[in-house]
């Protein structure tokens, strides 16, 4: 069985799916009871791959809100009391999504490998990273070419080098992908120039100056709340990929010739019955989902019960390869130009 943790992307939507579940007594209260609310096991799905293998999956709401980040004990209780409940309930392999990916990672959470009574299998966790670092790849090689960007002459900024999905993406793109040049943006300077040394390539940048000269920009990295572009000042045509979370690149960037894609998602080939997904605002929700969570479903698909996406940096271009070639083989596709729009006028 494959599992999913995952949580509303704000308090008044965690208020309004408790209502519809029939947990009045969470959903009438305030933050602060919230903040106390045991995970729940919300769902159980039955899907079927495009080879005609059949798995069992589970959606467990971690019962953490966005407006709780600031709350640091809550974050670091809250995903881990959601992995407890997965691992009780003997799920082989469960993906962490949405900002409890963020929080085990920033917060260290592999320091607390024990919660209460149980302690915790991380052979039975994956954070989705390499699915989701693979996908936003091959967003921005299947891409650029629709909207007219040569990759092999293209200036590719990465938002976010350094981090665990960033730096396997400049992998990818500096082995796999011909792309003219990359651009290295990331708040530290040090990792910058020690990712730059490993690659053998790629200029080190600051953000303002990266953005107007790149042709296609990678965020994977949360976007300055004080961050102002001029939109005039980016290349045309531009491909924007928001890899980040929550997704909010069109908030800031629009105009003719600048091209925003929702990165890090992917499409089944049919409709799953499922509800778990509207949570996370996708446009087809009955097959859409976060890359992380499908590796979660890969891996449950090809008996591959490990934590395949763990620690930081260390995404390698053989498990790309892996995850990449079961995403496709098992009926995953990723999010397009096209999907998008078509989505929208739907």
């Amino acid at each position: 069985m494959f599992g999913l943790i995952g949580h509303s992307t704000n308090f008044g939507d965690a208020k309004r799916k408790a209502l519809e579940l029939g947990y009045d007594h969470i959903a009438d209260g305030d933050l602060d009871v919230w903040c106390s609310a045991p995970p729940q096991l919300v769902e159980h799905v039955t899907v079927t791959s495009a080879v005609g293998k059949t798995i069992e999956g589970a959606y467990i709401d971690s019962c953490f809100v966005p407006e709780m980040l600031s709350r640091f004990k809550t974050a670091r209780r809250k995903v881990l009391n959601a992995m407890e409940l997965a691992q009780k309930k003997g799920i082989n392999i469960t993906a962490l999504g949405g900002f409890t990916s963020i929080i085990f990672e920033n917060f260290n959470l592999l320091q607390h490998k024990h919660v209460r009574n149980t302690t915790l299998q991380w052979e039975r966790f994956t954070t989705g990273n390499t699915h989701t670092a693979w996908v936003i790849c091959r967003q921005l090689e299947i891409n650029a070419p629709m909207v007219g960007i040569d990759l092999k002459k293209a200036r590719v900024a990465v938002i976010g080098a350094t981090g665990d999905i960033g730096s396997a993406i400049c992998r990818w793109l500096n082995n796999r992908t011909e792309v003219g040049e990359l651009l290295l943006v990331a708040r530290q300077q040090k990792p910058l120039l020690e990712l730059q040394n490993q690659l053998g390539s790629g200029q080190v940048m600051s953000l303002e100056d990266a953005l107007p000269q790149a042709d296609a920009v990678i965020w994977v990295a949360s976007m300055p709340k004080t961050l102002q572009i001029d939109p005039n000042c980016l290349q045309r045509p531009c491909l924007m990929i928001d890899g980040g979370y929550p997704k909010n690149l069109d908030s800031k960037f629009s105009g003719d010739g600048i091209h925003i894609l929702k990165g890090g998602i992917v499409e089944f080939f049919k409709d799953i019955g499922w509800n778990m997904m509207q949570l996370a605002e996708m446009e087809r929700p009955h097959r859409q989902m976060f890359a992380c969570f499908a590796e979660a479903m890969i891996l449950e698909f090809e008996e591959c019960h490990t934590n395949f996406s763990w620690g930081r940096n260390n995404i390698t271009l053989e498990k790309m390869d892996f995850i990449g070639e079961a995403s496709v083989r098992h009926g995953f596709s990723t999010l397009n130009l096209k999907n998008q729009i078509q989505a929208a006028m739907a």
